[in-house]
Formats: structure tokens, sequence, C-alpha cells
């Protein structure tokens, strides 16, 4: 007769979509009974109402108990509870976060803080929409172009742009149980995109952001740095507030558009900075103008203005002003991406000169 033991193996290879662990590690099948004739009933927590998914599983299911000698399976499914899923949390928690036996303290080494000389810069805005992803990406390639070693992290664990606004195709490896960011343009990559499914939504608590931000810095061989950037979310959220008590020595720069709307918006941003005694190394004007091809006017589409009245309301400088554009790439070309602009465009240069002034400031 099979055993819950040898069911509950059966199955460990079924991971749950949302949290990422096996549906026994997280107990998401429980309840078992094994009668007579090997029948074998369970009840299957699900995390996801979906009628696909829960017919998927099922299947998956059903067939691995057969595997492990159940002659007949009957299961029932219900959504999970809000206790289910803190408890679940836990589990995932439990698992980013190894003990140590004889110490009871984290096995892990936050390896950034053994590295002596590496600069932490925190990219915020206000608010979404403004560019904040466009501009990190292209200052870390522009400090790269410039002979520094720079890693990027990908904050913006909800709204993670960055692998596909730099065209990275591959995903980390993982080396003596470390990973091994995805190296493009000169730049250090990691990034939540890099561990969910294809446009899959992370639907995390706080705690569970926090952790895995841990993880970013503590897990990722990064080797030997100059410069950290952090791609923040908008706002003010978890996050945000996580990275500002993680790193207290990071600096930040602000993000906002000429609109009197967004620097407004972006005030905030800048007031939780100075809050938590991070340094505000300067505002930077996204979209500041348009500049005609054939003539070189320039259009102020969404005014004028704002970034310099933010950092004047800051106490700080304007760092740069970038025009409104895209990067004249082709799909064609063996570096392709959708966002990082050449050296030798315009912009290209506005970010090398911006590059150049964030390393001045810095010392």
């Amino acid at each position: 007769m099979a055993t819950k033991e040898e069911l509950l193996a059966s199955i460990s290879q079924l991971k749950d979509p949302e949290f990422g662990l096996s549906l026994a590690d997280l107990q998401f099948v429980r309840d078992m009974m094994i009668k007579d004739n090997n029948r074998v009933a369970a009840t299957v927590l699900l995390s996801k109402e979906d009628e696909s998914y829960k017919a998927g599983l099922q299947h998956a299911i059903v067939e691995s108990f057969k595997a492990a000698g159940a002659e007949e399976v009957h299961l029932r499914f219900r959504p999970l509870t809000e206790y289910d899923r803190n408890e679940a949390a836990k589990k995932v928690q439990a698992q980013m976060e190894p003990y140590s036996e004889e110490t009871n303290v984290p096995a892990s080494v936050n390896v950034l803080d053994a590295q002596s000389g590496v600069k932490f810069i925190a990219i915020a805005s206000g608010k979404g929409g403004v560019g904040k992803s466009t501009v990190t990406v292209n200052l870390a390639v522009a400090l790269a172009r410039l002979g520094k070693k720079v890693g990027l992290v990908d904050a913006d664990i909800y709204g993670f742009s960055v692998p596909d606004m730099m065209g990275i195709e591959e995903r980390p490896q993982m080396v003596d149980n470390r990973i091994l960011p995805v190296e493009r343009f000169g730049v250090k990559v990691i990034s939540m995109g890099f561990f969910v499914e294809e446009n899959t939504p992370v639907i995390w608590r706080g705690p569970m952001l926090g952790k895995m931000l841990r993880n970013f810095f503590n897990e990722v061989e990064w080797g030997e740095l100059d410069y950290l950037l952090l791609d923040l979310p908008p706002g003010t959220g978890d996050v945000a507030l996580d990275v500002h008590q993680m790193i207290p020595q990071s600096k930040e720069i602000i993000v906002t558009t000429p609109h009197a709307t967004a620097a407004f918006v972006a005030a905030r941003a800048g007031a939780m900075a100075i809050h938590t005694d991070h340094e505000i190394l300067g505002v930077v004007e996204n979209m500041s103008y348009y500049s005609c091809g054939q003539c070189g006017n320039k259009e102020y589409i969404f005014g004028r203005g704002g970034g310099a009245k933010l950092a004047e309301e800051l106490h700080t400088g304007l760092l740069a002003q970038i025009p409104l554009g895209v990067p004249e790439n082709h799909v064609a070309e063996p570096d392709y991406s959708p966002s990082v602009y050449k050296a030798e465009m315009p912009t290209g240069q506005i970010y090398l000169e911006l590059a150049q002034e964030v390393m001045n400031r810095l010392g």
C-alpha cells in the first residue's frame, strides 16, 4: 500500500507558480486519506483560480500518485485563504535565508559589504512613466563606457523592465550555489525578470519583496565593482523603504519630467531620501524637449522648468536634461537593445556627460 510520504515525494517536482516551492514543501496537498485498495483522497490548495491551471494540476497530481502506487485518486480543490498565503510566504522566506546549524545566524555573507570602494546609486522617481528605468540603464552603460566596473539591480520588482530594455535574452547561471549576474554592455545585471515566467505578475507582499532584494545583494557573485545602481520602483513603498534601510550609504538621483505635476510628485521621493539620510546627487529631467531632426529646433512638449524647480526644492543640482526620443538601433544589429543609446549619438553623449558628472560628485 502506498504511504503518505511516498505520495508526497511523488509530487516534489510540482511547483506552485506564485511561491516557487513544491506543493509538498508548501503543504498545499493536505487532508490526505488512503483507503483500502489504495484509493487516495486529498485536498489541493490553489494559489491561482484558473480552470486550465487547475485541470493541468489535477492531471499531474493524479498521474504522480498513480505512479507511486495509488489505484484511484479523488482530489478536492479550494483557493488559498489569507492565512494560507501568509504561511506559504513564511516557508519561502525560510528557504531563501539558510541558517548555520552551529551559530543559528544567516549562512550567507553580504559580499558587497566586503568590497572596498563600491558606491551605491539609487535611481528614484515619484511616479511611473517618467523614464526612470531608461535613465538608470543608460547611466549604467555610460559609466561602463568610461571604464568603470558597474552592476545594476532591477529593484523595481513589480515592474521589472531592465532585461528587456537592454536586450538581454539569457538567464543567470548558478556556480557553487552563487548566482552569476548577466553581463551586457559591460554592466552586470540582476532582475526579478530573470526568475519569473514571461509576463507573469509578481503577487508578493512587502516582507517577501524585501527578502528577494536582500538576496540580490547577498547571493549574487558580483565580483569587483566601482558602482552598483539600483532601479527603484516609483513612489515611496516597501521596496524603496527597504533599500533606504539596507543601504544607508547609498546616494540617490531623482528622475522627473519638465511637467510641474511630475516634479511635484517626484519631490516626495526626494523627501524620503532626505528623511532617511540619503544624500541626493541631483535631479535628471527626462523628456525635457523634442529636437527636430530636420531643423534642430526644440519643442518643449511637456512644459519647462520642472527639473530645475525640483532641484531647487531639494537643495541639489540639475544633473542633465535628456531629450525625448528613442535610440537609433536596429533589430539586425548584434548588440541590439530597445533602450540603450549608442555612445556616438547626441543623447548617448548626454549620458556620458551625466556619468562623468556623477563620478565627479562621488569623488
